[in-house]
């Protein structure tokens, strides 16, 4: 049986050399998330790690309990950033493909 469209593996192969770049460039994107009025920062790139912390003296006053509860808010900040920018990069390479949000 013929290929009923020849040029599909090539398509396929470009694709997959776009979102293989996508991904070494998730890596060179970086957020940063806060909390406390910027009290606790937490610095993440766009595969979603964490790549730094930073905590203002005044913070260690308030205590462990409130100290931690800073640093989550801020990772989670920092991780829902991080998630946008790769979904906005995403969303680049897949604009023209009319493929459901989502799928890649």
């Amino acid at each position: 049986m013929p290929n009923p469209n020849p040029n599909m593996m090539k398509q396929l192969q470009q694709m997959q050399a776009r979102v293989a770049k996508l991904q070494e460039e998730l890596g060179d994107i970086t957020v940063t998330g806060s909390a406390g009025g910027g009290v606790v920062t937490v610095t993440a790139d766009g595969h979603q790690r964490i790549t730094a912390v930073t905590i203002e003296p005044d913070a260690l006053e308030e205590g462990a309990e409130l100290l931690s509860d800073l640093v989550l808010a801020a990772c989670n900040d920092a991780i829902e950033k991080s998630r946008q920018e790769a979904a906005a990069h995403m969303g680049q390479l897949t604009a023209g493909l009319g493929l459901p949000p989502g799928l890649l």
